[in-house]
């Protein structure tokens, strides 16, 4: 069974106009910090339901994203060398991690929050993304955060 977390890179013109209209609720919430999101979702005219059910699912895809911060979230098995081996693939991308916190594993796995710098060397984003959920002993992986 495939999982359900999946990168694609999808047109413009293929979205629903939903998904547009949450990213632009997005992008007006961080270019006004004092704007609500209520106030948002009513200038773009979409529902708060639709923002909350898309808010997390959906960014622009940057192609000039070096410079960058991205900070990603991983629930890893507690197996000798895993941690190494997803520190392997960034490295391997040419990626600079910035930040690594691993929480104590619970029933046999553990939280990993990993921030990274996007060099103009780094290679593609989503391929070392999809790589790193590929390995065994990867249950989920989530972009938390990008700047």
């Amino acid at each position: 069974m495939e999982k359900d977390n999946k990168y694609y890179v999808v047109k413009k013109k293929a979205l629903p106009e939903v998904l547009l209209k949450v990213v632009e609720v997005n992008r007006l919430l961080e270019c006004n910090k004092s704007m609500t999101i209520q106030e948002a979702t009513d200038t773009v005219g979409i529902s708060r339901s639709s923002f909350y059910k898309y808010k997390e699912d959906i960014f622009p895809f940057n192609d000039k994203s070096q410079g960058r911060t991205i900070t990603i979230m991983v629930q890893i098995e507690d197996t000798p060398g895993l941690l190494s081996s997803v520190l392997n693939h960034i490295a391997q991308y040419d990626a600079n991690i910035l930040t690594i916190h691993q929480t104590i594993p619970v029933n046999g796995v553990a939280s990993v929050t990993l921030s990274m710098d996007i060099l103009p060397a780094t290679g593609d984003i989503a391929a070392m993304i999809a790589d790193i959920e590929g390995l065994s002993g990867v249950h989920y992986m989530k972009i938390l955060a990008r700047e």
